[in-house]
């Protein structure tokens, strides 16, 4: 009813219903922003309070991204069945309750299950699956804008809540900075059960750009999760899916698993506090929005292997000198700088060459697999950095370890541009 009233509104004015959604997806993104940087904003907080060790929390953030992992190639089939609408509500829900109870929690099994299970499976049923759908659906024209948009949301919220929710850590306590994402995720919720649509047509509307109403599709008989499982096993004789899948595991392990959960207690170690750190992250975001919207517009005018390749080797570099910066301020500003334009750049030229290699029907489906690999490397580096933090004392290893795995994403890189030459060359003979 609401959304009815909204778009007779917006009509009048000239305005597509479309926008109204993307600032939906956008606000939700934005949220679930400051959902995943809660965890490392608490381990320290979490350790001192309880006298536990790193890695009783960044077990629980592994468990998080294995959670995410294993469901996120099913999460475009499962906003297909329920619908957008449903399956929002749903990932909020499981955010408001997880990190609810982790305001309570005191025992480390408490928090394997709040933030392990709870946020890892509200990540999980949203993927990248809801910023294809609503693009996909509700644009024809501006898709990319749309995406490049949406995707950028992420680093939007780290710099408005992460240093707020860091401030309020260290001069209250960590359980009220959760209050931030819990207070944002109901809002959000609320804003798509009044103005949240599935298609279109649901509002009687042509998409962004297009001609005619697009009716949604039948739903077939064959199972969506299965037909997921088809599209892997066809992939699996191909190498560019095990090359895609490798680089992709290296990005997650690079990237959010080591320093989208270690920064903050690697800058503890080297006497910066919660606050300046978090600052450094959210300057990171502001590069990461530049970033992620120009590598969009480079993966459309240029090389994407060359592309890669540079993203991956840049990265490797800025993650060998972290170590041996001195942890100055003017280093570490240029160091968020740096990294924050590298942090997801990775991306669009990652979903082009899917879609380059494995079609425009099949490519999306199994790049839902890519990303899986994504946030297995996630996991496995939120989880063994930890570790190896308690068992040694430092974290120069497991950023060192991530910067070399960098360079191997190159070379990987560079054979797969190599096996794409040769595979032309045979076609053309």
């Amino acid at each position: 009813m609401f959304s009815n009233y909204l778009n007779s509104y917006l009509k009048s004015h000239k305005i597509h219903y479309g926008w109204v959604m993307a600032g939906l997806v956008f606000l939700m993104t934005i949220m679930a922003s400051a959902v995943s940087s809660t965890p490392q904003l608490i381990i320290l907080p979490i350790t001192e309070e309880y006298n536990w060790q790193i890695s009783d929390i960044t077990n629980a953030i592994g468990l998080m991204f294995f959670t995410l992992a294993c469901l996120a190639p099913f999460s475009g089939a499962l906003i297909l069945n329920l619908g957008v609408t449903p399956v929002v509500l749903i990932a909020l829900g499981l955010n408001i309750i997880g990190l609810g109870l982790s305001i309570i929690s005191f025992e480390k099994w408490h928090f394997l299950i709040t933030i392990g299970l709870f946020l890892g499976a509200a990540s999980g049923i949203i993927g990248l699956g809801l910023t294809a759908t609503v693009a996909s659906r509700w644009f024809v024209k501006r898709r990319g804008l749309v995406v490049g948009f949406l995707t950028a949301a992420f680093a939007a919220g780290q710099l408005l809540f992460v240093p707020l929710m860091a401030w309020i850590t260290t001069v209250v306590d960590w359980r009220f900075a959760l209050l931030i994402p819990i207070m944002g995720s109901l809002i959000s919720s609320i804003l798509f059960l009044f103005f949240g649509k599935n298609w279109p047509s649901d509002l009687n509307l042509i998409p962004f750009g297009g001609l005619t109403i697009e009716k949604p599709p039948e739903k077939v008989s064959q199972n969506a999760v299965l037909v997921s499982f088809q599209v892997l096993k066809s992939a699996t004789t191909q190498p560019a899916f095990w090359i895609l899948s490798a680089t992709f595991f290296i990005c997650g392990l690079s990237s959010t698993g080591i320093v989208g959960q270690h920064f903050i207690p690697f800058c503890a170690d080297n006497n910066v506090g919660i606050v300046a750190a978090s600052s450094y992250l959210a300057i990171m975001g502001i590069f990461n929005f530049i970033g992620t919207i120009g590598s969009g517009w480079l993966s459309d005018r240029f090389d994407n292997y060359k592309l890669l390749m540079w993203f991956y080797g840049l990265r490797a570099l800025s993650l060998i000198y972290l170590p041996f910066s001195g942890f100055e301020f003017f280093t570490l500003l240029l160091w968020a700088m740096f990294f924050g334009l590298d942090f997801i750049a990775t991306v669009p030229p990652t979903v082009k060459l899917t879609s380059k290699y494995f079609g425009t029907i099949n490519g999306p489906v199994l790049f839902g697999w890519i990303f899986a690999a994504h946030q297995m490397g996630s996991a496995i580096a939120a989880s063994s950095a930890g570790w190896s933090r308690d068992t040694i004392l430092t974290y120069m290893p497991s950023f060192v370890v991530a910067g070399l795995l960098s360079l191997l994403a190159v070379f990987l890189i560079i054979i797969f541009k190599k096996l794409d030459a040769s595979k032309m060359q045979s076609n053309a003979a």
